[in-house]
């Protein structure tokens, strides 16, 4: 955890020099890095650097550091264990990167917040949200290469307009609310699902390649098809058509899209149910 190199960027971003960080350690806490709740991160098992050497991967997380005049900045941390040809673990790259402007978007009071980016009847984010989303990982990969590789899942309610139109809207809402949380319930942490309008979600899945994406998807699917409803003498079995793509190095929003919702209706075409990867 001996800090090695420092370059320009780190010296405007944080006000100390190269001089005056090299060969320090992260647990010296020059910068005193803490999360959201104030918690000192880099003298406990916290630290996203002894986390990503620990668990030898990437680690993502927002935290605050402290300038050198005194006053805390939002910083976006990116950590990569360095590896050998035999798995030991050599230390850690560590980017980061001013936060401010996308904390400040999220400043705001909650009941204005939610109106902004929050689906009111499901509770995951609106399509506005999941466009910022969908955005940002656009740019990151712009910037900065494919270091993480994501993808995007579009899924469709099967048979819907149906299922409103027999049972009433209220029995529909229903029907959105549990599959959103079904959703959200089985992502991890790193991921994101929101509501893209109608029956329609979108999720983007972190760190994955095409089987694992389709895996997950494959999940999805399933935990959703085992949901049953019993109304009056009726049986209603529910199921979902999933669009699975992975992010590509040019790609923009609307070529991602329209791949992912190409491949949804591909699944349309071919009975329901299932889930079309491309």
């Amino acid at each position: 955890r001996k800090i090695i190199y420092w370059n320009k960027a780190a010296e405007k971003l944080t006000g100390y020099k190269k001089e005056e960080i090299l060969n320090t350690h992260c647990f010296d806490n020059i910068l005193v890095h803490t999360n959201i709740k104030g918690e000192y991160l880099c003298d406990s098992e916290k630290c996203p650097a002894v986390r990503s050497m620990k668990e030898k991967k990437l680690i993502e997380e927002e935290v605050f550091l402290k300038h050198k005049e005194g006053y805390r900045i939002p910083i976006l941390t990116r950590i990569s264990p360095i590896i050998d040809n035999v798995g030991n673990v050599l230390g850690a790259v560590e980017i980061f990167s001013d936060n401010s402007a996308r904390l400040s978007a999220f400043q705001k009071i909650e009941k204005l917040q939610n109106l902004a980016f929050i689906d009111s009847l499901t509770g995951i984010g609106n399509r506005r949200y999941s466009e910022i989303k969908i955005a940002t990982r656009l740019e990151e990969i712009k910037k900065f290469g494919m270091i993480k590789s994501y993808g995007v899942l579009f899924i469709d309610i099967d048979h819907f307009k149906q299922i409103n139109d027999r049972y009433g809207h209220r029995f529909g809402d229903d029907v959105l609310k549990v599959i959103a949380k079904t959703i959200l319930k089985n992502i991890r942490e790193d991921d994101f699902i929101g509501r893209w309008g109608g029956e329609e979600f979108i999720a983007v899945i972190s760190n994955v390649d095409e089987q694992e994406l389709f895996a997950i998807a494959e999940k999805i699917r399933t935990l959703i098809n085992s949901i049953n409803y019993k109304v009056k003498e009726d049986i209603i079995k529910l199921s979902v058509s999933v669009g699975a793509t992975l992010i590509k190095e040019n790609d923009e929003m609307e070529d991602l899209i329209n791949r992912a919702d190409k491949l949804m209706y591909k699944c349309k075409n071919s009975g329901r149910n299932c889930v079309s990867i491309g």
